[in-house]
């Protein structure tokens, strides 16, 4: 099948109905694989899923050579998407410490378009919110990027609402990006109805609870050191298994449609889109084509209301164990 595209946002910016997540082809999921990954980014675009997702952090900055590299004679065929915000000193990330100094985010953004091999990106995040700089000096300091070219369309990544609200009033926002999934729901009291409000459509990453909600999951303590399931508290102990419990709904369903876990987790993410009546694009992320082509027929899946009310249900806040992040992580969120 070829996807179609979704509009994403009221800016003009059309994106593939979903999209992939590169990080895990460089970092928090295992050893690399330099030529499957190459492969899986080809097969990506045979497919329609061009909506590709990066950023400088990751690797540090080996993600986006990897895609350069991947994507040499190929650019127009994808809509890149990568991200500025964290502090990079010697090729690795200062912690969880942020700059998004104006001066910074050109020098961050110069660094992207060359190991990207490109000379502008069409959707610019701040990946996380940096409380030393006033959203209003980032907002305009993409705005004035745009005018030259270098980016086309601004995104927030894991924005709370009243950065939201600054930021689109100095330059309009196309997208947030936040983790959003049958099993993290924190969306949708406050952020999802304002993204409605502003025209702002909603990119979630993690769709797939990191895997948890495609099933075959294993023990925080059973994956390889450097994987980031290894401090994943909601992979660990009590936790564990109370979402083993809560996940079965999800293979309940797909046993029922004779899919994959994985699909139904995406369908229901797609649902919510008509549901909320605002721009929804996933990016799953996978180094393998096996996953992307299950990933890619995910879009055809259509779940019924009962169906989308038994998930909803089953995964509600209060049934889903632990928190998202560590507390390390989760000073970043702005919340």
């Amino acid at each position: 099948m070829t996807l179609r595209t979704r509009k994403l946002g009221s800016q003009g910016l059309h994106v593939s109905a979903i999209g992939l997540g590169c990080m895990g082809m460089s970092q928090s999921y295992g050893p690399a694989d330099e030529a499957e990954s190459i492969a899986t980014l080809h097969r990506a675009i045979e497919l329609g899923c061009t909506f590709l997702d990066t950023a400088e952090v990751y690797g540090a900055y080996a993600n986006e050579e990897l895609l350069g590299r991947a994507l040499k004679g190929r650019r127009d065929a994808v809509k890149l998407a990568t991200k500025f915000g964290f502090r990079i000193e010697n090729g690795r990330q200062v912690g969880t410490e942020r700059d998004s100094r104006p001066a910074h985010i050109r020098e961050a953004l110069e660094g992207s378009l060359k190991r990207l091999g490109t000379d502008h990106v069409d959707l610019y995040y701040q990946h996380r919110v940096d409380p030393a700089v006033p959203m209003e000096d980032v907002a305009g300091t993409i705005g004035r990027l745009v005018s030259e070219g270098k980016v086309r369309f601004f995104g927030l990544s894991e924005a709370g609402a009243v950065n939201i609200g600054r930021a689109h009033a100095v330059h309009p926002v196309s997208a947030l990006q936040s983790e959003y999934s049958l099993w993290e729901r924190n969306l949708e009291p406050d952020i999802i109805p304002l993204l409605k409000k502003l025209g702002i459509g909603l990119v979630p990453f993690a769709p797939l609870g990191r895997g948890f909600l495609a099933g075959d999951v294993k023990r925080a303590e059973d994956y390889p050191e450097g994987d980031f399931r290894r401090g994943d508290p909601r992979y660990q102990g009590a936790n564990f298994d109370a979402n083993v419990a809560a996940a079965a709904a999800v293979q309940e369903v797909a046993s029922a449609k004779r899919v994959k876990p994985a699909q139904i987790a995406l369908a229901w993410v797609l649902g919510k889109s008509d549901g909320f009546g605002i721009d929804i694009v996933p990016i799953p992320g996978t180094k393998r084509r096996k996953y992307l082509d299950e990933n890619v027929a995910a879009a055809a899946l259509k779940l019924d209301a009962a169906e989308m009310a038994t998930l909803d249900a089953a995964l509600a806040p209060g049934k889903v164990s632990g928190p998202r992040y560590n507390e390390r992580v989760m000073s970043t969120i702005d919340r």
